[in-house]
């Protein structure tokens, strides 16, 4: 499987999304959502798996790598949210914003190194990596749905659209403290401690305290949305950092260990 591929695979799979989130957004019958949703699921990680034997690693080094999981765990963060709570346009909302990176990938490919360097030849680079796109796809859901409650939206938030945000960033933060640990302890077994205040590390701590404040501030806080929607959106620009804006610092391309995936 080569990249060559991945746009019949990709499409293919929005296709069986947009009908699942079609289904789901006219309140058909659950399972329609279900079976298309899933099966655009199943042909875009088989994309994944055949892409991963050819490369003879994950495919997770790169930036166009990692938005490969991203278009993937956007539609299955949807499809888990629409199961738990039905929110009948969540599917569409997915369904468009992992559309968004597909089409990067299509229309802007990069050159993917067969290779690994042997820190990220490790039994904790693919959980670590993997649990972290998840986060980042439920907790990226969460800011857009910041976004349209702060200016798009017509009429104020209300509980019923605070408590998705809420969800959103609880199951995505959960996610994130996963992630947090598992690199912890990969760090240990690759570079001989757990914790040394790299760049990366610095903003993936602010992220994580970022969110716990919203979750805090919304328990303390229940009435005051507007507040809380911008802590949310704060707390995405600080994971927009910690994901791909500390490879363009220029302190961090002289002393951080997870700028590997720029040279």
């Amino acid at each position: 499987m080569t990249w060559n591929e991945f746009p019949w695979f990709a499409f293919s799979a929005a296709a069986l999304w947009a009908i699942g989130a079609w289904a789901a957004w006219r309140g058909r019958e659950a399972y329609v959502a279900y079976l298309f949703t899933g099966a655009g699921l199943l042909l875009f990680f088989g994309f994944i798996l055949g892409l991963w034997i050819s490369l003879e690693r994950p495919p997770l080094r790169t930036m166009g790598e990692t938005r490969l999981w991203y278009a993937f765990f956007l539609p299955l963060a949807g499809l888990i949210t629409y199961v738990r709570w039905r929110y009948k346009w969540i599917l569409s909302f997915s369904f468009l914003l992992s559309l968004v990176f597909i089409c990067v990938n299509v229309f802007k490919p990069e050159i993917h190194n067969k290779t690994l360097m042997p820190a990220l030849q490790s039994p904790w680079f693919s959980p670590h990596v993997i649990v972290y796109m998840f986060a980042y796809a439920l907790l990226g859901a969460a800011a857009v749905m910041s976004v349209y409650l702060l200016w798009l939206k017509k009429r104020p938030a209300d509980a019923r659209e605070m408590e998705l945000c809420d969800n959103l960033v609880r199951v995505g933060l959960a996610f994130l403290t996963f992630g947090l640990l598992s690199g912890a302890v990969w760090a240990k077994e690759a570079w001989g401690h757990y914790w040394a205040w790299d760049p990366k590390e610095t903003w993936a701590a602010a992220t994580w305290f970022a969110y716990l404040v919203y979750i805090h501030y919304r328990h303390s806080r229940p009435q005051a949305y507007r507040r809380a929607l911008s802590v949310l959106l704060v707390s995405f620009v600080l994971l927009q950092m910690c994901w791909y804006g500390i490879n363009y610092l220029p302190s961090a391309q002289a002393t951080s260990i997870h700028t590997y995936n720029m040279k």
